[in-house]
């Protein structure tokens, strides 16, 4: 059976979107970079089967890219979602959501800072727009909390996992020519894992948490090891091949919808007139930015 290309970045987007309110809902259940540890154990033996031999095959490929490889594993495995986890003990799963939904704009500052791309004029505009749509969710529509710099430690957190994200998708573009895109994922994930591993257990040897082994930890880290990771991933490149890239990115803008409707229904969670309106100005940034001349 062959799913429409819109049905496939559809799934992924809801996936993803899951992923914020699972690491909020377990949040007090396991230790932040534990879940991130054992998520990508997870991922890497379920992708295992599937995709070892032709790894091997394309490891020269690889090597050849060895240090662009080693950062795309620290800035997409290691760092995203483990600042996402610890972001997430003390600021929301929308609001997380939310400003992930930046990305897009970071990537244009990184490619116009590092890459000297020229900005369109509606680039230069959606990128304002989002940046102080961004503004608005981290200060809950505040101007005390802005001129005071009173953020909240989590957000900021998230904030930069988002900046890792995008130099992450800088770098996947960069190097899509020169790096299988399949292997390199796998690769990365080994990579990313054997960097947390340390940490793991220092985190493990220190925190005050204690695991809580139940049917809803363990149905967590198989979500984010298999569905939020492999399955969303496989679906997310399928989709895009089908499409393009640009008819692509407008979907990802359906990650804060999902997260913000399960964040409501599963974890009570309130959703408010500033994270609208900052949620907003992120997604017309973004919509904006795609627009052609």
């Amino acid at each position: 059976m062959r799913f429409p290309p819109q049905a496939l970045l559809i799934i992924a987007t809801i996936l993803w979107g899951g992923n914020f309110v699972i690491g909020r809902a377990i949040a007090g259940d396991i230790p932040p970079i534990t879940l991130a540890f054992l998520r990508w154990c997870l991922a890497f033996l379920f992708f295992w089967p599937f995709i070892a031999r032709r790894a091997k095959q394309e490891l020269p490929l690889i090597k050849k890219q060895w240090p662009v490889v080693l950062l795309m594993a620290l800035t997409g495995v290691t760092c995203f979602n483990t600042l996402v986890y610890i972001g997430l003990y003390d600021t929301t799963s929308i609001n997380a959501s939310l400003m992930n939904s930046s990305t897009p704009i970071m990537v244009y500052i990184l490619s116009f800072i590092f890459l000297k791309e020229h900005l369109t004029r509606y680039q230069l505009l959606g990128t304002a727009i989002s940046l102080v749509g961004v503004l608005f969710i981290l200060t809950k529509g505040s101007l005390e909390a802005l001129f005071s710099f009173s953020f909240n430690q989590g957000d900021l957190l998230v904030l930069i996992a988002v900046f890792c994200w995008s130099i992450y998708s800088l770098l996947v573009k960069q190097f899509s020519g020169k790096l299988p895109g399949y292997s390199t994922f796998f690769i990365t994930i080994f990579i990313g894992a054997l960097i947390l591993l340390p940490f793991t257990i220092y985190e493990l040897m220190t925190t005050s948490i204690t695991i809580t082994w139940s049917v809803g930890t363990i149905s967590a880290i198989l979500y984010v090891g298999i569905a939020a990771s492999i399955v969303a991933f496989l679906s997310w490149n399928t989709g895009v091949v089908a499409l393009g890239a640009n008819k692509a990115s407008i979907y990802l803008n359906f990650i804060p919808l999902f997260a913000a409707i399960f964040a409501v229904l599963f974890l009570k969670e309130k959703l408010y007139i500033a994270q609208v309106i900052g949620g907003l100005a992120v997604i017309f940034g973004v919509i904006l930015t795609n627009k052609k001349r």
